[in-house]
């Protein structure tokens, strides 16, 4: 349901907003509350069966608020990194950043932070910390090409949520990973063909 709610809110703050690798982020406190948003819609559909995990650890019902806002917290932090870093940018970085996302996905870090991720019962923290690790080549490639966009949102959050809730499957993880870095050289290579990455999807 907060996950449900904070979709709506997302695509209203975001309305307007993507022009792709030219968006600019505004001010900072606006920016930190699309991002808590967006991260909360995003990931705590992904993150139901750790909560589910810990509050059957700990036998009650009031671990899962600290365990959700901690998590959610470890998500806020990333974003305050982004907004530290980000620039609007153009195609040949959007397209380093898209590759460099594809290749993380074959890495053996990737593999541990994704197992991590599906296993953890730790605190809210240590999961946060562990999903950072398996997304945040996902998480940059949004970033890459439309941080305010709701379609790109859209489709890494699918991604996300499978990778979740699914085990690591290597006919279908590593064609994924290549279809990635295939799609980063070809922004490079042809970057007029690809018309979203300096307009609204």
């Amino acid at each position: 349901g907060i996950a449900a709610a904070c979709w709506v809110i997302s695509v209203r703050q975001m309305n307007g907003m993507d022009m792709g690798v030219a968006t600019t982020l505004g001010s900072f406190a606006f920016f930190a509350a699309v991002w808590v948003t967006m991260m909360a819609a995003m990931m705590l559909p992904g993150a139901a069966p750790a909560v589910m995990r810990r509050a059957r650890a700990d036998g009650l019902a009031r671990a899962v608020p600290p365990f959700v806002v901690s998590y959610l917290a470890v998500w806020a932090l990333v974003g305050v990194s982004v907004y530290a870093v980000y620039r609007p940018h153009g195609t040949v970085a959007a397209g380093a950043v898209v590759i460099a996302a594809g290749l993380y996905e074959l890495t053996p870090l990737k593999r541990h932070f994704r197992r991590r991720c599906r296993e953890s019962t730790g605190s809210g923290w240590q999961f946060g910390l562990c999903c950072v690790g398996s997304s945040v080549g996902l998480m940059l490639i949004l970033v890459a090409l439309g941080v305010m966009s709701v379609a790109w949102m859209v489709v890494i959050a699918v991604v996300v949520l499978a990778q979740k809730l699914l085990p690591a499957i290597g006919v279908i993880d590593v064609p994924l990973a290549l279809a990635i870095t295939g799609f980063g050289i070809w922004i490079l290579v042809a970057p007029s063909s690809v018309p979203w990455l300096a307009a609204p999807m």
